[in-house]
């Protein structure tokens, strides 16, 4: 049952009840019943509304991908080279302060530090670009020489 269907059977009820509009009670909840009437309308009409501006969106937005696939070709998220830099990594830290988990990428990371967004910690980052001992790569050092 949507909210214009909702209202009618309150109506329905009024009138079934048959409120007696001439009371202090009766005006009331006739001047309520018909406040509802007149809200489901505005918002029946803001729901078509809406539902107009979506079929729309929609149709703008396959438009659009269609525009992006002629004139773009292959989808940026699709790339497999390694020249593009899509692949930058990631990093994962957590704030010790609030435990929020932050992500940033390799810039950030090569800054001295931030400010935890979450609960203003000051937060300081040792980055280093050499590896000491085992590394990322998984090799050590003597292996690294080799």
């Amino acid at each position: 049952m949507d909210i214009c269907e909702k209202i009618a059977y309150i109506k329905g009820l009024a009138e079934g009840l048959s409120l007696d509009e001439t009371t202090k009670e009766g005006k009331i909840l006739a001047a309520v019943i018909d406040l509802l009437g007149d809200m489901t309308e505005e918002i029946c009409d803001i729901e078509d509304g809406c539902d107009s501006l979506m079929e729309q969106i929609d149709a703008v937005d396959e438009d659009l991908a269609s525009l992006e696939e002629d004139f773009y070709g292959e989808d940026e998220d699709e790339c497999d080279c390694d020249e593009c830099g899509c692949d930058d990594e990631v990093y994962e830290i957590e704030c010790p302060a609030c435990n929020d988990v932050i992500y940033l990428d390799e810039e950030m990371l090569k800054e001295d530090g931030m400010v935890c967004p979450n609960c203003g910690t000051e937060l300081e980052f040792d980055f280093d670009d050499d590896c000491d001992g085992d590394c990322c790569c998984g090799k050590t050092e003597e292996e690294k020489e080799d």
